[in-house]
């Protein structure tokens, strides 16, 4: 054989090599999992994004997956599914059902997958093998009190509505509820249970599944029961939304206060314009890398995230975020939100 010819086989076997070591390569990358509610709420695209950029930094590979709808469990349980499959390393979730995908999950975790919940926790929480959340108690505790400052006396003969996220009563949905009433003053009975109070402030509650429709209709069949409506609790940002065109639509718009949780952009910017009086900031964002980042630590060492003392969750923050700040209640404004919203 020449010595071109020899040069050119060698060459061809290189190629070849590479080309069978490409999709090799790129299996070896570790796979984290990231599967969200829906994927059109703001709080999860936002989650994924964060998602993206730390797995890309990291140099994961990231399978992103969402319910049809929130409350969608089968949808999150062959997500988790495919996941196992695929061997992933790790598996970051915001469950639509915290008690329903644990058995799933429970599967992932016995096949040596690092499990952890973002945002809202499972049930029980030592289902996951770490939490990164929000304090949804707290979140909702300072808009309740923020409500309460700001109607001053007449707190006392409020009619309040609350709107609720699903009839699952997950967990982030109850805390926020609870925090909310407990911040306001209202007595709740069972902290774990939706609706159980007797306090006759309360008008009602309805369910929103956290979208802008929902909060529309939750709120049109609050007013049916009670005109007098003046203050509106809502489980987030878009079910506000929601709740203020049905406001408007019967003129009640200037009547009623709204509160919420969630402290994305449009949210915050609902603030400056005065459509929310005040909504408690998380950051989904930071949740979503901190998740990435323990897989990659899970994947490298098999170290797993501590979780403090005394507590069933890695705190991620919130702050309240009003142009109406209420004496006591430590508050960022709007524009200062706005810099930050999300992060």
């Amino acid at each position: 054989m020449s010595k071109t010819r020899l040069l050119t086989s060698v060459a061809t076997l290189a190629v070849g090599a590479a080309l069978a070591l490409g999709p090799a390569a790129a299996a070896a990358q570790e796979i984290v999992g990231l599967i969200t509610k829906t994927n059109t709420n703001p709080f999860f695209v936002k989650m994924k994004e964060g998602a993206e950029a730390k797995a890309e930094e990291l140099g994961m590979e990231l399978r992103s997956y969402a319910g049809k709808y929130d409350g969608d469990n089968q949808g999150q349980v062959e997500a988790v599914e495919s996941l196992i499959a695929a061997g992933a390393k790790g598996i970051l979730i915001t469950p639509s059902d915290s008690a329903a995908i644990v058995p799933t999950l429970q599967q992932a975790r016995d096949a040596g997958i690092l499990v952890i919940a973002l945002d809202t926790p499972l049930e029980p929480a030592d289902a996951a093998d770490a939490t990164f959340a929000t304090d949804n108690f707290e979140a909702g505790r300072l808009i309740g009190q923020w409500a309460a400052a700001k109607l001053g006396e007449e707190a006392s003969d409020a009619k309040i509505a609350m709107l609720d996220l699903n009839e699952t009563e997950v967990s982030v949905d109850v805390a926020r509820d609870q925090g909310f009433l407990t911040g306001f003053g209202v007595n709740v009975n069972n902290p774990k249970d939706i609706g159980d109070e007797d306090d006759p402030r309360i008008v009602g509650h309805d369910i929103t599944q956290g979208a802008e429709e929902g909060g529309r209709t939750a709120m049109e069949n609050l007013l049916q029961r009670d005109q007098g409506i003046n203050v509106v609790y809502t489980i987030n940002e878009p079910a506000a939304a929601g709740a203020y065109e049905a406001l408007s639509a019967f003129g009640f718009d200037e009547q009623a206060t709204i509160v919420s949780v969630d402290g994305g952009c449009p949210g915050v910017q609902n603030v400056k314009e005065g459509v929310i009086g005040a909504t408690s900031m998380q950051f989904p964002l930071l949740m979503a890398a901190m998740g990435v980042e323990a897989v990659k630590l899970y994947a490298e060492t098999g170290a797993k995230p501590e979780t403090p003392a005394g507590q069933d969750f890695i705190n991620t923050g919130v702050e309240l975020v009003t142009d109406e700040p209420a004496e006591g209640i430590p508050s960022i404004t709007a524009d200062e939100a706005l810099e930050k919203c999300w992060g």
